[in-house]
C-alpha cells in the first residue's frame, strides 16, 4: 500500500482533492490518502487527522489573531506525517498553510507536489523563490500559470479545472429549477455569500438587504442562499431572523451550490472559485466582497491587477461587476442587478465570453493529473 499525504484548506480545495484522489484510485487500487481532508474528500476515501474547517481564515487580520493556532496544527500535523512515511505529498491550495509543510518534507526527502498556484500574477512580491525551495512540481489550473513557473525552472504542468468537465457547455437550467421545487417565480436569483464563516458573517446581511431592494421593484423574485456547511446556514439563517420586516422569498440551502447557481437568472456571489463556477454555467453575476478595514487596506498595497474575480482575470478584462469594499452596499448590488436583467444583449455576450473560458479549462483534468502525480510513485 502506498501512502498520499494530502491537505486541503476550504471548500474549494475540498472538491479539486476529491476529483484527485477519485482519478488516482480509478487507476490505482492500492493508494491511501491521509492529511486534512473535507468532507468530498472523506467520502472518496481520505483519512483528515483534523477538521479542514479548522484552517479557513480570511484576510489577513483574521489570520493574525489566529496564527498561534494554526502554527500549532502545523507542527502537530507534519509530526503526524512524517510518522506515516509517506511516498508522496500533494499540498492542495491553501498556500501559506502548505508551502511550510511542503518545504520540511522535501528537506526530508518526501516528494511534493502543489495542485493550484498561488496567485503569483495577481500579487505584488517574489514568492518564486520561496515555491521552488519547497515543492518539486506544481499543477496549474489555469493556462497562463505554466510559463510563469518555466521561466523560474519549477517544473509545472497545466491539468485545467475539473469543473469545466462536471459542468456542461449548455446547462439545463429548468432541469436544476425542478430539482429545487422553483414554481411561479419570474426571476431566480442565487445569493452566494462564500464557503467561509467569516465570509457569511460579512455578506449576511449586505445579502439580504440588496434581495429586499431588489424585491421593491421586481415581482415574484425568488432567491436562493446556498451554504456548505451548517455552520455556514446557522449564521445566514440567524441574520434572516433578525430581519423580520424583510418580506422575501428566499430559500437556504445546505449544498446544492451548483442547482442554485444553475437555476438563476442571476447570481450575486461573494469573490472566489463560486465565480469561475457560475461563469462556467454562463450566468451573470455581480462579484462582491467585504473584509476587515486592516485586511482590505494590506490588500490594496499588494494588489496590482484591476481586477480581483476569476472571470475578469481569465478574460484579462472587466466582464463582470465586481463591488468591493466600500463600493459593496445593497444600492449598488441592487441598481447592477436591474441593470444586468434589462440588459439582454450584455447577457449574450457574457455566455460568448464564458463559453472561451470554458473551453481553455476542459482538459481532460483527470488524465493529466495521473500521469504527473504517478511519476511519482514507484
Amino acid at each position: 500500500m502506498k501512502k498520499i499525504a494530502i491537505v486541503a484548506g476550504e471548500s474549494s480545495g475540498d472538491l479539486l482533492g476529491s476529483h484527485l484522489i477519485k482519478s488516482l484510485k480509478s487507476v490505482r487500487s492500492d493508494l491511501k490518502f491521509i492529511g486534512i481532508a473535507g468532507p468530498k474528500m472523506m467520502k472518496e476515501g481520505a483519512n483528515s487527522f483534523f477538521l479542514m474547517e479548522e484552517l479557513s481564515v480570511r484576510g489577513y487580520f483574521e489570520a493574525f489573531r489566529k496564527l498561534f493556532y494554526l502554527i500549532k496544527l502545523r507542527k502537530a500535523l507534519l509530526k503526524q506525517i512524517l510518522n506515516e512515511k509517506p511516498d508522496l505529498f500533494i499540498g492542495v491550495d491553501a498556500p501559506d498553510f502548505n508551502f511550510w509543510i511542503e518545504k520540511q518534507l522535501k528537506k526530508k526527502g518526501v516528494p511534493v507536489i502543489h495542485y493550484v498556484s498561488p496567485s503569483i500574477w495577481a500579487w505584488r512580491g517574489n514568492r518564486l523563490r520561496k515555491i521552488k525551495k519547497s515543492i518539486d512540481h506544481m499543477l496549474t489550473i489555469f493556462p497562463f500559470e505554466k510559463n510563469i513557473y518555466s521561466k523560474a525552472n519549477i517544473q509545472a504542468t497545466f491539468v485545467g479545472h475539473p469543473l469545466a468537465e462536471m459542468i456542461p457547455f449548455n446547462p439545463n437550467k429548468k432541469k436544476a429549477q425542478d430539482k429545487l421545487k422553483i414554481i411561479n417565480a419570474y426571476k431566480v436569483i442565487a445569493l452566494l455569500p462564500g464557503s467561509r464563516q467569516g465570509e457569511v458573517k460579512w455578506h449576511a446581511q449586505l445579502l439580504i438587504d440588496s434581495a429586499t431592494e431588489i424585491s421593491k421593484k421586481i415581482r415574484d423574485v425568488k432567491f436562493l442562499v446556498p451554504l456548505p456547511t451548517r455552520e455556514t446556514y446557522d449564521i445566514f439563517s440567524k441574520t434572516l431572523f433578525k430581519n423580520t420586516h424583510a418580506e422575501l422569498d428566499i430559500q437556504l440551502l445546505i449544498g446544492h451550490a451548483s442547482d442554485a447557481i444553475n437555476a438563476a437568472d442571476l447570481v450575486i456571489v461573494a469573490s472566489g472559485t463560486a465565480t469561475l463556477e457560475t461563469a462556467l454555467y454562463k450566468k451573470p453575476m455581480i462579484v462582491i466582497y467585504k473584509m476587515s478595514l486592516i485586511s482590505w487596506q494590506i490588500l490594496k498595497r499588494m494588489r496590482y491587477l484591476p481586477f480581483v474575480s476569476l472571470p475578469n482575470i481569465l478574460l484579462n478584462k472587466f466582464v463582470v461587476p465586481e463591488l468591493l469594499q466600500g463600493d459593496a452596499t445593497s444600492e449598488n448590488i441592487s441598481s447592477k442587478a436591474f441593470e444586468i436583467l434589462k440588459d439582454a444583449s450584455y447577457r449574450k455576450n457574457l455566455i460568448i465570453q464564458f463559453t472561451k473560458i470554458h473551453h481553455q479549462l476542459k482538459q481532460n483534468t483527470s488524465d493529466r493529473l495521473n500521469r504527473v502525480i504517478l511519476k511519482f510513485i514507484k
